[in-house]
């Protein structure tokens, strides 16, 4: 009954398993990056990337279970036998071309096969080769003849077509087409919110174990078609222009009520930073907002509040950069999607290591969107808490598990956590995000249900950071709360400056500042202002400054797609990028857009290089 099946299940089966054998030799070729890894460090990167090579497998496959099912009706002609082999000798010589090439070139560049060899090829071929030895040259056409012809004799055994009766061919039909639109399963990467992307292999915190169990095929194809021009977006001045503007914005005065009061009682506390997903100044009513977050604005009005505070982007995958990594979010690209990009960037969470911390992060959604994991890994993280590490029970919204169990979650492992190491731990939350489905009720009458969701989220926070201090673990604790970006409510803020307000409050028993600061700044400016309290370096924050340090400069840099934002103490600006006019302007707004253009341009600049 399931002739037509088998030929196509076993060539994908066949092809998965081939790429996860390919990952060894990946390791083994390699042997200077890997020669310290075992046998069970491979095995672990089989597996890692195994959900990646099911999806590459089952993209090769669809092609043999299309001609499986034509075969049902045409027959075992010799034009689709053909056709069948032309189709696993090119798959064949794909990956072994693809394997080959990432395998060389892994060891000259230190990042998984991109778009990068081609546009170096497509300039110039010959020194495109420059770098290699004629040995290596032949070895490399070797071991891809030889790789691909034994991929091709082996696909070509165990994928041959059989014939089908005429009398079952209806039946045959049904259950082909059903096994090959299974087959989108795994090309999608599963169920979850997030589709397949590169972050699906990140498991490690070792970087060079991730690298070796992605998919050089995957990382190929998905480089090219994310491709971005870096390299000539927004070119407004030349670059000794562009970098005057941005000095004398970096020359901008501090605000009259910054004062250089410690900030901490002591300069290695436990810190904890709270990501409250989509929440801003406007459900807070100490900074004019409506009654919504009640409960974190009283922590907020017995610690420490920064008022004037912007968010560096629109999204989460640009908030959690510019928070952890001090790197502002860009209109057009998102540096979390670019795995190479994500991984050089400073972060937080590096530095406190290189300070003997250990860094945690809890998440109840899935934490491959939008690459989340790789950026955390290759930050520093080395325990990632996700969805998967809670009971399908308590998976009971579309972005996962809601942020009570999530906090219930950290809180235990906070209580019961032994040793001196100090410990960074960020916390995520997603109840607040649309469609707002949290486990609260009864509603009030007429109340939105964004406000419910919100209301759920400030109540969970509130309580884990309370919970937390009556058992006394919060005496050396830095809590830092502070919300990714604006998101639905309220509606009708037009004004961008508007959507992008947001808090950050700071309490916990190793702050020694309270109060309220009026000075302007950013998501970006908290790695500077942390770890310049802590005594640490910060030279690698390019874009982030000490919101607490009177000779640093008070400004934040905000973007929307098609629009960037510059604010200060004195004057706003909002810049349309594809209009090329500035339409929201407030103080000194011709030298501000000026310095806002330059901004966007260095920005760019610098993760081109990257």
């Amino acid at each position: 009954m399931f002739k037509p099946v088998l030929p196509p299940l076993k060539v994908f089966v066949t092809l998965t398993v081939v790429m996860m054998l390919l990952k060894p030799l990946f390791m083994v070729f390699n042997g200077a990056e890997y020669a310290e890894y075992g046998f069970f460090d491979a095995l672990s990167v089989m597996f890692g990337g195994l959900r990646m090579d099911a999806s590459m497998a089952a993209y090769l496959t669809v092609v043999p279970a299309f001609l499986s099912i034509v075969s049902i009706w045409t027959g075992l002609r010799k034009w689709l036998l053909v056709s069948l082999r032309v189709w696993f000798g090119v798959s064949a010589f794909l990956i072994s071309v693809v394997f080959v090439l990432d395998t060389v070139l892994y060891g000259y560049w230190g990042f998984k096969l991109d778009t990068t060899p081609l546009f170096y090829f497509s300039s110039s071929p010959s020194l495109a080769l420059a770098s290699a030895s004629a040995w290596e040259i032949a070895g490399g056409l070797v071991a891809t003849t030889l790789l691909a012809t034994s991929i091709y004799l082996l696909l070509d055994r165990i994928g041959r077509l059989q014939p089908v009766s005429a009398a079952k061919r209806g039946r045959q039909t049904a259950v082909a087409v059903f096994a090959t639109g299974l087959l989108f399963i795994p090309i999608r990467g599963g169920f979850s919110v997030s589709t397949m992307n590169l972050s699906a292999a990140y498991f490690s915190s070792d970087r060079r174990l991730n690298h070796a169990a992605v998919n050089p095929m995957f990382s190929l194809i998905y480089s090219a078609t994310h491709v971005n021009d870096l390299s000539s977006a927004f070119l407004y001045y030349d670059e000794e222009t562009a970098m005057e503007n941005m000095n004398e914005l970096n020359r901008n005065a501090a605000s009259s009520d910054t004062v250089a009061v410690p900030l901490l009682a002591n300069s290695r506390p436990d810190i904890c930073i709270i990501i409250l997903e989509s929440f801003s100044n406007h459900l807070f009513p100490s900074l004019g907002g409506e009654s919504v977050a009640t409960e974190l604005d009283s922590i907020a009005r017995s610690g420490l509040l920064f008022e004037r505070i912007y968010a560096s982007g629109f999204r989460t995958d640009r908030g959690i950069p510019a928070i952890l990594s001090g790197y502002p979010a860009q209109p057009t690209t998102s540096v979390m999607k670019d795995v190479a990009k994500a991984e050089t960037l400073p972060s937080i969470a590096g530095v406190l290591a290189d300070a003997g911390y250990d860094a945690r992060y809890y998440y109840g959604g899935d934490d491959n969107f939008t690459n989340m994991r790789a950026y955390l890994m290759s930050s520093g993280f080395s325990e990632i808490v996700n969805d998967k590490s809670f009971p399908l029970s308590q998976r009971l919204s579309k972005w996962g598990v809601p942020d009570g169990p999530v906090f219930q979650r950290a809180l235990d492992d906070l209580l019961a956590r032994t040793g001196n190491r100090p410990l960074l731990t960020v916390i995520q939350t997603s109840s607040s995000h649309e469609p707002f489905d949290v486990p609260r009720s009864p509603r009030k009458p007429d109340e939105p249900k964004a406000v419910t969701a919100f209301q759920y989220a400030d109540s969970c926070a509130a309580a884990f950071i309370n919970n937390l201090t009556e058992a006394g673990k919060a005496d050396n604790t830095l809590f830092i709360l502070v919300p990714d970006h604006y998101g639905s409510y309220p509606k009708g803020l037009e004004r961008a400056s508007d959507r992008h307000s947001i808090p950050i409050i700071m309490t916990g028993g190793a702050l020694q500042r309270r109060g309220r600061v009026g000075r302007t700044g950013g998501q970006t400016d908290i790695a500077a202002t942390i770890l310049g309290a802590m005594g640490l370096d910060t030279s690698s924050f390019r874009f982030s400054h000490n919101l607490l340090d009177p000779d640093a400069p008070g400004y934040s840099f905000f973007s929307d797609p098609g629009e960037i934002g510059l604010v200060t103490d004195s004057a706003t600006v909002v810049y349309d990028l594809d209009a090329g006019e500035t339409t929201f302007a407030e103080g000194d707004t011709a030298r501000l857009a000026r310095m806002a253009k330059s901004y966007l341009q260095i920005l760019y600049r610098d993760l081109d290089a990257r």
